[in-house]
């Protein structure tokens, strides 16, 4: 196998690619070695394990979304709306990627690019009335209900869900049957309804306090 030298955006980068292709579970440092035209061990120049790799593989997924902005807000925008845009923007981001949220989820970033957009959307908040700690929490909140909503939907299966079916299964319950459609045949929806009422759960808790 060639020489090649290799820098860390190229590692990070092959390997979003490949993870599109392999999934998380096949996204080897020798399958990325491979591609790279590399020995493996040469990756351990760069990131010392596997873990290091889905922090860079991770900031570099939110450098990517930060360079195309949050669509529909600005700086001077409401909390809610900010809050609301971003967690849009990271689902859409996300699901971009193969097992996005298992790369995403847990990693810690490399770089301090997520920083800025933290700073408008706590300046914000405390502009409303909302102490830096418990904006802190209201965001990690909502992080957390996108996180977990992502890798829900990365984890269904590809094959469509029979409603109809579930209903007859579960003719002596009703109402637990008539609800079919909300839960797997409407993503966008059951998204936005869930994230809408993470937001008003902020604006009840702490939408009074003031700042200290």
């Amino acid at each position: 196998m060639a020489t090649t030298r290799i820098d860390r955006a190229q590692v990070a980068d092959t390997a979003l690619r490949l993870l599109n292709e392999v999934g998380l579970d096949g996204l080897t440092l020798r399958a990325i070695a491979k591609e790279l035209k590399v020995q493996a061990p040469a990756l351990y120049w760069h990131f010392k394990n596997k873990q290091a790799l889905l922090d860079e593989m991770a900031t570099v997924m939110h450098r990517r979304m930060a360079a195309d902005g949050v669509p529909g807000v600005s700086p001077d925008a409401p909390w809610q709306e900010q809050l609301a845009a971003f967690n849009r923007a990271l689902r859409a981001m996300l699901l971009s990627y193969r097992d996005g949220a298992k790369v995403y989820g847990g990693a810690r970033f490399t770089g301090t690019d997520h920083a800025a957009p933290l700073e408008q959307l706590l300046a914000a908040m405390r502009a409303a009335g909302i102490a830096p700690r418990d904006a802190a929490l209201a965001g990690a909140t909502a992080y957390a209900y996108t996180m977990g909503f992502v890798a829900e939907e990365q984890g269904m299966s590809a094959e469509p869900f029979d409603v109809a079916a579930r209903a007859a299964r579960l003719s002596e319950y009703p109402l637990a049957a008539s609800v079919g459609s909300v839960l797997f045949e409407d993503d966008e929806g059951r998204f936005e309804g869930g994230l809408e009422v993470v937001i008003a759960g902020i604006e009840s808790r702490y939408g009074t306090r003031r700042t200290t």
